[in-house]
C-alpha cells in the first residue's frame, strides 16, 4: 500500500508524511460539506424486506476513504469486464476518486487544492482481494450488509456505469493500483467537494436499494454512521 488519505485505499494506516496534505483535504472538504447528514430513521430501515436477501457486501472505511467489496461469484459474466485482471481473486473491491491525488506517488500541496476546489477526472480503483476483507484489511471498519439478487445486480450496474470505456468493450488501465492486484481505469463522472469517494459509496449502496441519504456523505465517518444503522439489520 502506497497511500492513505481521503482518496486512498479503504484498508491501510497513514505514511507520516502525507498527514498535514491529508488533513488538509479533509478541513476542506468537511468546511464545504457541512451538511449534516439525515439518516434515514431506524423504523424505515427496518422495515426494509430481508425475504431472499441472500448476498453479502462489505462496506470498507478505513476513516478516511471508503470502498465496497464482493465476492468475484456474485458477479454477472456480463458487467464490469474490468474483472477479468483479476482471475484468482475471491472477491472484488471497489473504490472511487480524483484522477491525479489518488494515484500519486508523492502527494503535492497544489494537488491536494485542485482535488478539493475543482471538478476533476475521476478514476474507479478496483483491487483484487485473495481472502475476506477483514482477513485483508484488519485494522479497517468493515460493515456487512445484506441485500438479494435483484439489489446486487443494481449494485453491480452502478459500478459497471461508473467506468468510462471510451466506446470500447472494456476500460484500458490507466496504471498500477495501490496494492499488487489492483489497478485504476478511467472513471465516469468528475471529483469535487461536494461529489466524493463516499459520496461515490452512498450513491453504489442507494443504486442497491439501500435507504441511505446522499447529502452530507464527503466524508467517511458521515456515510458510515448510516451504514452502521444498516449493518444492525443482520
Amino acid at each position: 500500500m502506497r497511500k492513505f488519505s481521503s482518496e486512498r485505499g479503504a484498508g491501510e494506516e497513514a505514511p507520516s508524511r502525507r498527514v498535514a496534505a491529508a488533513w488538509l483535504l479533509l478541513t476542506l472538504v468537511l468546511a464545504a460539506c457541512a451538511v449534516e447528514p439525515t439518516a434515514p430513521p431506524l423504523s424505515e430501515i427496518e422495515r426494509l424486506p430481508s425475504t431472499g436477501a441472500t448476498r453479502t457486501i462489505f462496506v470498507i472505511s478505513n476513516g478516511w476513504h471508503s470502498s465496497i467489496v464482493f465476492a468475484r461469484t456474485d458477479l454477472p459474466p456480463d458487467r464490469i469486464p474490468e474483472a477479468a485482471d483479476f482471475p484468482q481473486s475471491r472477491f472484488l473491491e471497489f473504490g472511487w476518486g480524483d484522477a491525479e491525488y489518488y494515484p500519486a506517488e508523492q502527494v503535492t500541496f497544489g494537488m491536494t487544492l485542485r482535488a478539493a476546489l475543482m471538478p476533476t477526472p475521476a478514476v474507479v480503483h478496483v483491487a483484487g482481494l485473495s481472502v475476506a476483507p477483514a482477513r485483508r484489511y484488519p485494522k479497517a471498519e468493515i460493515i456487512p450488509l445484506l441485500l438479494d439478487a435483484v439489489g446486487l445486480g443494481r449494485l453491480v450496474n452502478f459500478i459497471d456505469a461508473s467506468f468510462e470505456r471510451g466506446g470500447r468493450a472494456r476500460a484500458i488501465a490507466t496504471g498500477p493500483g495501490l496494492y499488487p492486484t489492483s489497478r485504476f481505469y478511467p472513471a465516469a463522472d468528475r471529483f469535487h467537494l461536494l461529489n466524493t469517494c463516499n459520496t461515490w459509496t452512498a450513491r453504489a449502496l442507494v443504486a442497491a436499494g439501500f435507504p441511505v441519504a446522499e447529502a452530507g456523505t464527503a466524508s467517511a465517518e458521515d456515510l458510515m454512521l448510516q451504514v452502521r444503522l444498516l449493518g444492525k439489520r443482520r
